[in-house]
């Protein structure tokens, strides 16, 4: 895979096996933000016909994990909670977006939006983060494991 300690955050986001695996794309990430896309593929789906919670709470934690994560330092998830609205159609195209709404030195809380390809509400996250007190960006700027 290369280098992991000098990939930017949205390349490590990228690489992130599970992530590769629901086809989830970073859009934008920056300071306390992520934009995320995720195709609703036909595995997706439950055995009720309509795609798997899981597979919307997923694409949510990955947008929680890289705003979590935009300042540099290391940070884990403490709680995620979901409420789902919609349910999306297979084929259909989700878009999550990760807005932090406190930050402190050890904390950090974010409100996660899901969206479907016509703008509807399909599920809302609020997650709490831990700020681990090691920086993962070096002196050159980098990226890197903490």
């Amino acid at each position: 895979m290369g280098d992991v300690e000098s990939l930017s955050l949205k390349e490590q986001l990228e690489r992130d096996p599970f992530a590769r695996y629901l086809g989830i794309r970073v859009l934008d990430v920056g300071e306390g933000f992520a934009k995320l896309r995720m195709p609703v593929r036909s595995e997706m789906v439950n055995f009720m016909g309509t795609i798997h919670g899981g597979a919307i709470f997923s694409l949510a934690d990955h947008a929680f994990a890289a705003a979590s994560n935009s300042h540099g330092t290391t940070a884990v998830a403490l709680h995620l909670d979901i409420t789902y609205f919609s349910v999306p159609p297979a084929g259909s195209i989700l878009t999550a977006e990760a807005h932090e709404i406190h930050l402190s030195r050890r904390t950090a809380t974010y409100r996660i939006e899901i969206t479907g390809a016509e703008g509807q509400s399909v599920a809302a996250c609020q997650g709490i983060a831990y700020r681990k007190q090691k920086d993962q960006v070096d002196s050159d700027g980098n990226f890197g494991k903490a």
